[in-house]
């Protein structure tokens, strides 16, 4: 088996399926110290969902109604359901696991290996049906942000509740914060004091943002709740 996953034929599966692993072993050392990897790159990137004109991100059918071919297609790939590096992940496995059992049933057949590069481009169409599959059953059981065209701008003044690390200042945790339609969010939020530090659990209040990163001072009023 293992002269079968290193032989130069399946190098590209290989490669996607240990990528896979490593993916999934950095998104879990960064929960332990703070927010999750796919929550840093989502707030990294730009928001697609505005660039769309701030459709629901839940809203797969509202993607049709842009006329732009890229809109289509990446609503077609779930992209604003899921996070893009989940969905990176699922593609990785779908492509890895569809080439190697493409590859391990032809060489039980005539004890030959597909080249490389037809084998991956075969295993790539495979994939990508996947990941509008896996997308969209994974989009149906993760926590997800259910927007209603809400400035992000309008969190500043709203009690959030840190759920993922200890915020400090150059160092932010994830919080989870309600809007003013009772929808989750979760942002990245650091003290606005320096010294202070916000473990998970605790509540804060939003004084400010800047960039993706929100600042808050400790709650001041027991009865501001989230």
């Amino acid at each position: 088996m293992i002269h079968f996953l290193l032989a130069s034929e399946n190098t590209p599966f290989t490669i996607a399926l240990v990528l896979m692993v490593a993916i999934g072993a950095l998104e879990l050392v960064f929960s332990l110290f703070g927010p999750g990897l796919s929550h840093l790159i989502e707030t990294g990137l730009p928001d697609l969902n505005h660039e769309l004109g701030d459709m629901a991100p839940h809203d797969a059918h509202a993607l049709d109604d842009v006329p732009s071919p890229l809109s289509k297609l990446l609503g077609w790939l779930r992209v604003g359901q899921v996070p893009l590096l989940i969905l990176f992940v699922v593609f990785l496995t779908a492509f890895g696991v569809i080439g190697l059992a493409i590859q391990f049933a032809l060489a039980n057949l005539t004890k030959m290996l597909m080249p490389a590069p037809l084998a991956a481009i075969v295993a790539f169409l495979g994939a990508v049906p996947c990941v509008r599959t896996g997308g969209g059953l994974l989009a149906k059981v993760l926590p997800r942000d259910e927007t209603t065209a809400v400035s992000e701008d309008s969190f500043v003044g709203r009690i959030a509740v840190i759920t993922n690390g200890t915020a400090r200042q150059g160092s932010p945790a994830e919080a989870r914060l309600q809007d003013q339609h009772r929808q989750s969010h979760y942002i990245l939020v650091e003290p606005d004091v320096e010294g202070e530090e916000f473990p998970s659990g605790a509540t804060v209040l939003i004084v400010e943002k800047h960039a993706n990163i929100y600042r808050a001072i400790h709650n001041p009023n027991s009865a501001l709740v989230d």
